[in-house]
């Protein structure tokens, strides 16, 4: 695939629900976590412990990127999900109606 870098993946402490965990990420994930979480007015902690409390994934870190990956969708498709809600997904982390 032409034009693909790689990422460097940086891991960070961050707090969730009061515990603290670490979270490993791409640089790009980290930008547009932080970039989602600016647009719904949320800090990056409040918005990993919305994706934690609604994964079905067993990996948090695989939950945010499927988080981000279908955000960056419904941006561009034009679509918003209403504030707080997240998408529906099965055990593989693929989204369900």
């Amino acid at each position: 695939m032409e034009g693909l870098t790689k990422s460097a993946v940086t891991k960070r402490s961050v707090v969730i629900g009061g515990h603290k965990t670490s979270v490993s990420l791409e640089d790009p994930f980290w930008t547009e976590v932080r970039a989602i979480a600016d647009a719904e007015k949320l800090t990056v902690s409040s918005l990993l412990r919305r994706i934690d409390r609604e994964r079905s994934n067993a990996n948090l870190s695989s939950a945010i990127r499927v988080y981000v990956l279908e955000n960056v969708r419904d941006r561009a498709n034009g679509a918003r999900r209403p504030e707080g809600e997240l998408h529906r997904t099965n055990g593989n982390g693929l989204h369900v109606s």
